[in-house]
């Protein structure tokens, strides 16, 4: 991991400033998109585009992915529809999808009709239409597909035709004629029988699946329960749809742990520690409000029960009581002369077991 030291950080500046355009992409070649992505965090809007238009298009498909919603979104506003566009055509399937969906409809369906690639554009379409906390919505149709009935030669034959246009091979999945999900064949079944008659004679059968509108937190139960990497998703009649991968199910488990950390902090919006404290405080302002009304809600109907404080101070023990049967009452002054006496009564009780 590369430490982004102030030195550093001012010698890249310099070459930003002097648009030294070699210099800047020999400083680029040997980090990591996602280094790049946190070397953002120290770089101002116009330097982190200057440096992103030095990538390769492949890296800068992968750095968009890297950039937090926020970053990203301030990147994508420096863009136009096409370039966008472009920049969506080196996606899988899922990653796509995710940038569209944080767009407006109207830049959505402009970016959509930019890409070249029909195929894919329909994919991206097709995926649009799932609820982003379910496994469709998390889903990618990048996969390696082979047919039970193949042999051997004829897979491997259509494994390398699909496989030119991947990343990464996670599995490769069997289906039957009407593409229902069969089983999966391991990489050993194709060394050691590389002469089977057929595909279905040697894959392993009754994969884990899942279907398209499981919610997520299910899946990511069934990642953890069965050590995968990856999971097929397949409809209400088992017809294959897409793949999730393990890393997919992470980021959106870490999304979720995020707001509900916030929500427990009594944070209402993302924020980091080094945001401004305007930022930190407009974040905080509703929870703020709401605790305040609360606490002179409290003070209003707890001054009804002064008197009673000062005949017995044992009562101050009984002021949850008190406040909740109070608030739940319909008539404030009818509450005033059920709680007190209940509570004083059980005050009472107590000092006489003493």
């Amino acid at each position: 991991m590369k430490e982004f030291t102030p030195e550093y950080l001012a010698h890249l500046r310099k070459i930003i400033h002097d648009r030294a355009d070699t210099a800047a992409r020999e400083e680029l070649s040997d980090l990591h998109p996602a280094d790049i992505a946190e070397l953002y965090q120290d770089l101002d809007l116009d330097e982190a585009e200057y440096l992103f238009k030095l990538l390769d298009e492949d890296t800068q498909a992968d750095l968009l992915m890297e950039l937090d919603e926020d970053d990203r979104a301030k990147l994508l506003s420096k863009m136009d529809v096409a370039d966008i566009a472009k920049q969506i055509e080196h996606l899988d399937s899922d990653d796509a999808v995710d940038i569209i969906q944080e767009l407006d409809e109207d830049d959505r369906e402009k970016i959509l009709s930019h890409i070249d690639d029909v195929e894919q554009a329909g994919d991206i379409i097709d995926l649009l239409k799932y609820d982003e906390d379910t496994a469709g919505g998390l889903m990618g149709t990048e996969m390696i597909v082979v047919n039970e009935n193949w042999s051997m030669p004829e897979c491997i034959k259509q494994m390398r035709m699909q496989a030119e246009d991947m990343d990464e091979v996670y599995y490769v999945y069997v289906v039957d004629n009407e593409d229902r999900l069969r089983g999966t064949l391991p990489l050993k079944k194709l060394i050691t029988h590389p002469s089977v008659s057929k595909i279905r004679h040697v894959m392993e059968t009754d994969p884990v699946s899942v279907k398209a509108d499981t919610p997520i937190d299910d899946v990511a139960l069934d990642f953890e329960k069965y050590d995968l990497v990856a999971m097929p998703v397949i409809d209400s009649i088992g017809r294959l749809l897409g793949r999730i991968t393990v890393d997919d199910v992470m980021d959106k488990v870490r999304d979720s742990s995020e707001r509900d950390y916030q929500l427990a902090s009594g944070l209402s919006g993302d924020v980091e520690s080094d945001d401004k404290l305007f930022a930190q405080t407009k974040a905080r302002l509703p929870w703020l409000l709401i605790g305040m009304i609360g606490g002179l809600c409290n003070s209003l109907i707890l001054g009804r029960f002064e008197g009673g404080f000062v005949i017995d101070p044992a009562l101050a023990l009984f002021i949850p009581l008190i406040v909740q049967e109070a608030m739940s009452a319909h008539n404030l002054q009818q509450s005033s002369f059920k709680v007190l006496p209940t509570a004083l009564l059980t005050s009472v009780s107590l000092r006489a077991n003493c």
